[in-house]
């Protein structure tokens, strides 16, 4: 289907009489047309914007199932950006050429290795511009001048390997096949360099970025390619260009997140963790490239700094997110001053800059992403996508503050049901983060696994709690849940239940929770330890042991640095009565467990676990889902649209009648008519 994007006034604020009269709720197969902006770069001289749209394939319509596809646009003002390369070329790393002059991007045609692809600003077709023979591009980098384009590759083929697995023999020894990324520098001109010059560099190098005169760069590195150690022992380094060697270590204790560096390349904006028990990089830091040494800049504040761009006049722009509020942050030069601009209904993810022009990418309670210039102090809206939302209906949507019941005071976002709330308080549905160090903004919050509009548009209300563990609360307040799995942080979701009781807001006896990950944890639980507090569970690539999650997750350090802050085997027993499988006698809530089969974050022998039990030793509603191919979260648009229908199934039979004890739904959901798997089969068919 071809793809067009639409640059209107913006539509929501306009919407006739006539669209207002057919308004309808939301549906899943809503959920599967969404489109949003995704990466934003701007010009060198502010001319002009950059910025990825990303979708899938509509398989309610009868696309062909697939994964993400990005389209490149270039937006020259508010409703006026045009799309820029061929339907069939799905862009990534979008950057502007040093002159200014083309665009490039990370592309992979006809099933070659990814290369580095350009095209001209003022028009022409795309061509081919850097690449390194049997490797694909991860990520690249233009040298100030233009002449060079700096590549992070993928490791070198092993042909002995290779040669094997042909015939084969195929195993692979878990953690110790370590295969590194390269660094290659390739001159850029009217043919495609065939010959680039390899750089050496330390370790396993995730990230990079070449800085101003071309003969040091800044490397992210960790001794291996192990997740773990990305998360507990990644580090920066300023490298040598031509001889490999390391100049300069910054050797933050904590996570690494966003780095910029500024116009005069003698330091970095650093988004980090304050130490190695920071569950999350949140904290900004200034680190000068000549010693190592950093500092910190708001340490200590009740925030969390997300993205940051250095501007031409030597001011650091941050996007800031104070809870569930955005903020728009200027620091002087020195960082010893700063303004801050409310950004009001935006939930801004993104920030780009070039010339004198600030653009952000920012979501709102009535759209997904979109592009928004900040100019004169205010924001304005660029680009309007999704044009068929000013023909749903929306739930009203707001932040709410209550007490937990030791006096913490808790932030989420409520999305109240289309039409209000009813009199006895509406089915409500916990949608909890993972993480848990992260958290839910006042933005766009419908999603394939996220019940949000859809649920609104059913009749009933979705509470996203941003309960302690959170980040955008300070260090502090991520920290209220470390060695306490289970007990504060879940409270505070009970907390909000009885708050939303005591409003009128909810019903008490339908009430229900969902959530991935550490999400998943919070489902788990409250479908065995709490079960009498919540009607239904649909629990996502959740953990159900935390004895055995130890022993099969990808980030064991992580889970002790952040979570646990001690060993399993420190206490054998306090570990197994922190895990759902304990209390599965407790359990009478009817739960949904959906779980990608190739997950390596949360095995999905967790999922294993938790449903053989249920099914063996209660009488409860019980069904498990695996979704092959798919890991910690569904990627192609099938399980995606299949995980939606799955859920609200599960709410409407459990949830909104608030009887436990109904017949489960059939086992395949009802597909919309016009996808293919809604087809009946032929006759000839197997």
């Amino acid at each position: 289907m071809k793809r067009t994007a639409i640059f209107a006034a913006t539509l929501l604020g306009t919407v006739s009489v006539a669209a207002t009269a057919s308004a309808r709720p939301m549906t899943p197969e809503d959920v599967a047309k969404i489109e949003s902006v995704g990466a934003i770069a701007v010009s060198p001289d502010g001319s002009r914007v950059a910025y990825t749209t990303a979708r899938l394939p509509d398989v309610t319509e009868g696309e062909k199932d697939g994964r993400t596809q990005q389209e490149l646009n270039i937006a020259y003002g508010p409703n006026n950006a045009r799309l820029f390369l061929p339907e069939d070329v799905s862009p990534s790393g979008v950057k502007f050429s040093p002159d200014g002059r083309m665009v490039s991007f990370v592309w992979s045609k006809d099933d070659e290795d990814r290369a580095v692809w350009g095209i001209p600003v003022d028009g022409g077709v795309q061509r081919k511009l850097a690449t390194v023979k049997d490797s694909s591009v991860r990520s690249y980098e233009w040298s100030a001048d233009g002449s060079t384009i700096y590549m992070l590759v993928s490791a070198e083929k092993d042909k002995q390997r290779d040669t094997q697995q042909k015939a084969g023999f195929n195993s692979i020894v878990y953690e110790e096949e370590a295969r590194l990324n390269r660094v290659f520098a390739a001159a850029v001109g009217m043919e495609v360099d065939e010959d680039p010059r390899e750089i050496t560099v330390p370790g396993y190098v995730s990230s990079f970025e070449v800085l101003p005169g071309g003969n040091s760069a800044i490397v992210q590195t960790a001794p291996t390619p192990n997740v773990d150690d990305s998360y507990t022992l990644k580090q920066i380094n300023v490298l040598d260009m031509a001889s490999g060697t390391v100049k300069t270590v910054i050797d933050t204790p904590g996570k690494i997140g966003d780095f910029e560096v500024s116009s005069d390349g003698s330091r970095i904006s650093l988004v980090a963790g304050v130490d190695k028990n920071d569950p999350a990089a949140t904290t900004l830091h200034f680190a000068d490239l000549a010693t190592g040494a950093f500092s910190a800049v708001n340490a200590g504040a009740a925030e969390a700094a997300v993205d940051t761009e250095w501007l031409n006049d030597g001011r650091l722009a941050v996007v800031i997110h104070k809870g569930a509020s955005s903020y728009l942050r200027m620091y002087s030069p020195d960082g010893s001053t700063f303004e801050e601009t409310p950004a009001g209904a935006l939930a801004i993810s993104g920030i780009d800059a070039g010339g004198d022009r600030v653009v952000v990418r920012a979501s709102t309670a009535a759209h997904p992403s979109e592009l928004y210039a900040f100019e004169n102090g205010q924001f304005t809206r660029w680009t309007t996508h999704n044009a068929w939302l000013s023909d749903i209906d929306l739930g009203n949507q707001r932040i709410v503050k209550y007490n937990a019941r030791d006096g913490q005071e808790i932030e989420g976002v409520l999305i109240e049901p289309v039409g209000g709330i009813p009199a006895g308080g509406a089915p409500l549905i916990m949608n909890v983060h993972g993480g848990p160090e992260a958290h839910d903004h006042n933005g766009w919050q419908t999603a394939y696994s996220k019940p949000g509009q859809v649920a609104a548009g059913k009749g009933y209300a979705v509470f996203l709690p941003n309960y302690r563990g959170s980040t955008g609360y300070g260090v502090a307040f991520s920290k209220q849940h470390q060695n306490d799995y289970a007990g504060k942080e879940f409270n505070d979701i009970v907390d909000a239940k009885r708050y939303f009781v005591s409003e009128g807001i909810a019903d008490a006896d339908r009430v229900g929770i969902t959530g991935g990950s550490y999400g998943g944890y919070a489902s788990a639980w409250g479908a065995t330890a709490l079960s009498e507090e919540y009607a239904a569970s649909v629990m996502f690539v959740g953990i159900s042991n935390q004895i055995s999650k130890f022993g099969t997750t990808d980030i064991p350090v992580e889970m002790f640095n952040v979570h646990s802050r001690k060993w399993p085997w420190e206490n054998w027993q306090g570990m197994l009565e922190v895990s759902p499988i304990y209390h599965v006698d407790k359990a009478n809530t009817p739960i949904l467990i959906m779980h990608g089969a190739e997950d390596t974050r949360v095995a999905p022998s967790q999922s294993y676990e938790l449903y053989r039990n249920i099914k063996v030793r209660t009488d409860t509603p019980v069904r498990l889902v695996l979704f092959p191919g798919e890991g910690h979260g569904n990627g192609r648009a099938g399980s995606r649209y299949d995980y939606n229908l799955r859920m609200m199934e599960w709410f409407d039979t459990y949830l909104m009648t608030g009887d436990r004890d109904a017949a489960m739904p059939a086992a395949r959901p009802q597909l919309a008519e016009g996808a293919k798997g809604a087809e009946a089969p032929s006759e000839d068919e197997d």
